[in-house]
C-alpha cells in the first residue's frame, strides 16, 4: 500500500480575483507562500519518502516550500496541472458568460473535459504510488485533479477544495482509497 498526501497549492492573486487559472502559470501570492509554510509545519512530525508537484509555479512553489527544509527535491510532473480551460483561461465568470454567452448552459468550449483530465491524472498519481511502493509521498496538485481523486476514492468531490487543503489517499491493491 502507498500513501499519497494529496495537497492543493497555496493562494494566487487570480484565486483571489476568481480567474480561471488551468494551464496558466501563476505564482502564489504572499498569502499562499503562507499558506504552504503552515502546510510545512502541518507535516512536519510526518516522513516523507519524495515530493511530487503540477509543473504548474503555484504548484511547484508549494511543493517547495515544504521539501526543502528536509532536504528534498520536488519531481514536477506535467499529468498533474489543473484542467486546461482553453480561451476560457484569465477570464472571471462574468468575463466568460460576456464573452461565451452559451457557457450558462454549460458547454466548455475549447477546453480539456473532465475525463480527460481525470485520466491524466489518475495515471500520474497510479505511476507515483508504483515509484513508491509502501511509501508516502506528498503529491501538490490543483483544485479539479483533487476533486477527480476523490471521486476516484468514492468520496465527495463537489465540496470547496480549499488553498493548501491535504487529503491522505491510499492506493491498495489497484484502487485508490481515500481516508475521509
Amino acid at each position: 500500500m502507498t500513501t499519497l498526501l494529496v495537497a492543493r497549492h497555496g493562494e494566487t492573486d487570480w484565486n483571489l480575483q476568481r480567474r480561471v487559472q488551468g494551464h496558466s502559470d501563476t505564482p502564489l501570492n504572499e498569502t499562499g507562500r503562507a499558506q504552504a509554510a503552515s502546510l510545512a509545519e502541518t507535516l512536519e512530525g510526518v516522513q516523507l519518502d519524495a515530493v511530487y508537484a503540477s509543473d504548474l509555479l503555484r504548484a511547484f512553489e508549494t511543493a517547495q516550500i515544504v521539501a526543502e527544509p528536509r532536504g528534498l527535491a520536488v519531481t514536477p510532473v506535467p499529468g498533474l496541472r489543473e484542467r486546461n480551460f482553453g480561451s476560457w483561461e484569465g477570464l472571471t465568470d462574468g468575463e466568460i458568460f460576456e464573452r461565451f454567452p452559451s457557457a450558462r448552459a454549460g458547454p466548455w468550449g475549447d477546453a480539456e473535459t473532465q475525463e480527460e483530465m481525470r485520466e491524466r491524472v489518475v495515471d500520474a498519481m497510479r505511476e507515483i504510488a508504483a515509484a513508491h511502493e509502501g511509501g508516502r509521498v506528498l503529491v501538490v496538485t490543483h483544485g479539479g485533479p483533487v476533486r477527480r481523486l476523490l471521486v476516484e476514492c468514492g468520496l465527495d468531490g463537489d465540496g470547496p477544495i480549499g488553498n493548501c487543503a491535504l487529503y491522505e489517499v491510499h492506493l491498495r491493491h489497484g484502487r485508490f482509497v481515500g481516508i475521509d
